[in-house]
């Protein structure tokens, strides 16, 4: 940036203390950065998790575990299943959930405490417990002491006789080891399959081992005594079911042939005897209607013929081949027919009147009438067979009618016949079905088979199944490693300050100087009151060279790290105060304690030493550090020379070897209105009577907190350098101090990170950046410094 064209007043607005750019949002290298510097607390959360599983290990005793494997095997009863009445299939994974809850069973449990009477095994109803165990229990009884819960039907068996209470412990230590047991036993699918696994740990093996296999035979047992049950119950309700429907059976039979023989529903071939006269009569009346038919029609021809006369008769004389008379009538008609042949030739050759023509016509006449005699007597017949044949088929008529009747009332009955009859069949079809499953449950009672079979039957564990070292010691690390970086994630989420000159000019937006290194051998806890406010009851607190000796680190080591700090500030302001002749320079920090006035000395002597006129003002009338850590007892300082009108000379003194001026504070008293004093006309004056002889006028002004000097001696400053504390400064706390001061941020040449410590900084920088590189500066500086002390030499 270059601040010779960029005004102090057109400074760009602070940036807010939540503004992150969204490419920093998943910053993998800021990510490492946070875990090298959170290594050493991961490391040790670590290490206390792995002795913490260390110890674990020592205190919980090897607990072992057996297992057997039992398949539910639907082949094993196929014989069964073919002659039982109710085969139960296991398809489905709720019947395999069930045989999991059957195992889990209070019966079951109960017939493996009984085999092996667990109840009076110590081993089972005791057994050794880890320390944690023991710290629960505690925990519980100390929770149940003060929260007991109320005692409801208890009985004081104290007062019970010695066989009675005998008999409650013992009942007592029997559905507990029930419970124990039911509580410990496991008993779990395996995948998909069909096989279940049954374990259970003890700190015995033996023990383990020999529970499980009781188990599995307990197991197997139940489920062939529950086959064998269910028959036993089925065949015996069956029996009695048996006599029931036999009975019932015969009583529907009875009723059925006793309703038949009441209301004389006789059968014939499966059909009534009523339904087939009936059906014979109307048969008999339909034939008797065709030959009553056949009659009247022969009947009507003849008499109309018989009817038309004697002449039309030979005419009409249609003669039916069936009758008797056929014969003669065909013979008369035949010599008719001559007759009338002959009677024609005569007539025709001799004439009409020709004796032998009447002749013919005489015996013609008589055929004639014999043949129409013929037909009188045959129509006559017909007549007869007409009426026998109506009279017969007006009696099948009654006939059929009084069937009809008979027959309507036995259909009426056989309704309630054949309702008698279905309920017959179906009781004698459900008596032979029940006599069939009562049978096959007899048989099956004989076949001892089940649907379960041991596959992998339980043996002697050989080594504990918990604790196990690599897992325990395996999880151990890993919780200690996820504790240390939660704490570790902790202490990167409470940083707060300022680490880095980037968090400088991102957070405040203000130039960055640069970093001064922590001054001395050893770091003093309460270092930062080197401002004069040392804790003199503290047995660390810097002696009096000591701080002497910090106020001159940039006369001392011109080529340190820490004067080359100071070089950059002074590059800084020279560059914004392009152009001005006297130069005066706030120096300035937030919190007290921070190094500003250890700053504001080293800079001034920075300053002198390069040839440079310098005036090191003590500004800080409250509490003025900077003229303590001198070692400077002087009558009268900065705040004589305001009150009384005198110049730097009348109160200020001369370094003998930079010819620095320095103008000591002096405090007296309880004086509260420094403010007024540094923004008074006096104070102007001095400052202006300052410039005629300095280039530079360093003030030590007190911090920007809750004091107002600072703000009361910004108009004749020309520029500020703020001091902040490595990883002390809270940024949130600058940020707001600057926003509401805006006329002292608007003059703030930089800022500059004081008690810098180098060997954590590197961790703080970020890949590529000057911070990881500072091991190397160090070296650099010291060749320079080595090299300038040989020169001098």
């Amino acid at each position: 940036m270059n601040y010779a064209n960029f005004p102090l007043d057109k400074r760009k607005p602070l940036p807010s203390s939540d503004a992150v750019s969204a490419e920093d949002f998943i910053d993998v290298e800021r990510l490492l950065g946070m875990a090298a510097r959170q290594a050493k607390v991961v490391a040790a959360c670590a290490a206390i998790g792995l002795f913490l599983g260390v110890l674990y290990l020592q205190t919980t005793p090897p607990t072992y575990m057996a297992m057997s494997r039992v398949l539910i095997d639907e082949g094993l009863n196929k014989v069964v299943d073919e002659v039982s009445a109710a085969s139960v299939s296991m398809q489905t994974d709720s019947a395999i959930l069930s045989q999991i809850e059957i195992l889990h069973s209070a019966r079951l449990a109960a017939v493996v405490v009984d085999k092996q009477k667990l109840d009076q095994n110590d081993a089972f109803m005791d057994p050794p417990t880890s320390a944690v165990s023991k710290a629960a229990d505690f925990v519980r009884g100390v929770v149940r002491y003060f929260r007991p819960s109320p005692a409801v039907g208890t009985t004081d068996v104290t007062q019970l006789d010695p066989a009675t209470r005998d008999a409650m412990i013992a009942s007592s230590r029997r559905d507990y080891a029930i419970l124990k047991l039911q509580n410990e036993v496991q008993a779990e699918r395996i995948g998909r399959s069909y096989v279940i696994s049954i374990a259970y740990q003890a700190t015995d093996p033996s023990l383990a081992t020999a529970v499980t296999k009781a188990y599995a035979d307990a197991y197997l047992a139940d489920q062939l005594d529950a086959s064998f049950d269910a028959t036993e119950r089925a065949a015996v309700w069956l029996q009695g079911r048996l006599t029931e429907l036999r009975e019932s059976s015969q009583t529907a039979a009875l009723a059925v042939e006793k309703f038949r023989a009441e209301h004389g529903l006789a059968v014939d071939d499966g059909q009534l005897i009523s339904d087939k006269q009936l059906s014979d009569l109307n048969g008999q009346l339909i034939e008797a209607q065709a030959d009553t038919a056949r009659a009247s029609a022969r009947y009507q021809q003849y008499k109309s013929i018989v009817e038309s006369g004697s002449d039309n008769a030979f005419r009409d004389a249609a003669i039916s081949a069936d009758q008797p008379s056929n014969s003669v009538i065909s013979t008369l008609k035949t010599r008719y027919l001559t007759v009338a042949k002959r009677q024609q030739d005569i007539e025709a050759n001799f004439g009409a009147e020709h004796p032998q023509a009447v002749a013919l016509a005489k015996e013609k006449a008589d055929i004639s009438a014999q043949i129409f005699g013929e037909l009188k007597q045959l129509t006559e017949s017909y007549r007869n067979e007409y009426e026998v044949a109506l009279a017969r088929e007006t009696a099948l008529r009654a006939n059929v009618a009084l069937a009809a009747g008979k027959s309507s009332i036995d259909n009426q009955s056989q309704v309630k016949l054949r309702e008698l009859e279905q309920k017959a069949t179906a009781l004698s079809t459900l008596y032979q079905t029940f006599l069939g499953r009562y049978e096959e449950a007899s048989q099956q009672q004989s076949f001892p088979v089940g649907k379960i079979r041991v596959i992998s039957d339980a043996t002697l564990p050989k080594s504990a199944a918990t604790p196990r070292m690599s897992i325990v010691l395996g999880l151990s690390l890993v919780l200690g490693v996820m504790m240390g970086a939660g704490v570790g994630g902790l202490n990167e989420f409470r940083e707060r300050f300022f680490r880095t000159g980037e968090d400088v000019r991102d957070r405040v937006g203000l130039k960055f100087l640069g970093y001064l290194p922590i001054i001395g051998s050893k770091v003093v806890k309460d270092d930062r009151r080197d401002d004069g406010q040392a804790d003199v009851k503290t047995a660390q607190s810097p002696s009096t060279a000591e701080r002497r000796a910090r106020m001159r680190v940039s006369i001392d080591a011109p080529a340190s790290m820490f004067s080359e700090t100071l070089r950059s500030a002074k590059i800084a302001f020279d560059v914004v105060m392009e152009g001005q002749g006297s130069r005066v320079i706030g120096v300035v920090s937030v919190l007290p304690g921070e190094g500003k006035s250890t700053v504001a000395a080293n800079l001034a002597g920075l300053l002198a030493a390069n040839g440079s006129k310098t005036l090191l003002v003590d500004g800080d009338l409250r509490n003025p550090g900077l003229s303590r850590s001198l070692g400077m007892e002087a009558e009268q300082g900065l705040m004589e020379a305001v009150v009384s009108g005198q110049t730097w000379q009348s109160v200020g003194k001369i370094d003998r070897q930079t010819k620095l001026a320095i103008v000591p504070a002096v405090p007296r008293g309880h004086f509260s209105h420094t403010s007024e004093l540094l923004s008074s006309a006096g104070m102007r004056r001095f400052i202006d009577n300052a410039k005629e002889t300095f280039e530079y006028i360093i003030v030590d002004l007190p911090p920007l907190g809750p004091v107002v000097d600072a703000k009361a001696f910004a108009p004749l400053a020309d520029g500020f350098v703020l001091v902040t504390e490595w990883g002390r400064t809270p940024r949130a706390m600058v940020q707001s101090i600057l926003s509401s001061e805006s006329y002292i941020a608007n003059k703030i040449v930089g800022v500059v990170l004081n008690k810098v410590d180098l060997k954590k900084l590197a961790k703080y920088g970020s890949i590529g950046g000057s911070e990881k590189f500072f091991d190397r500066y160090s070296s650099y500086y010291l060749e320079k410094s080595e090299a300038r002390t040989k020169a001098n030499t």
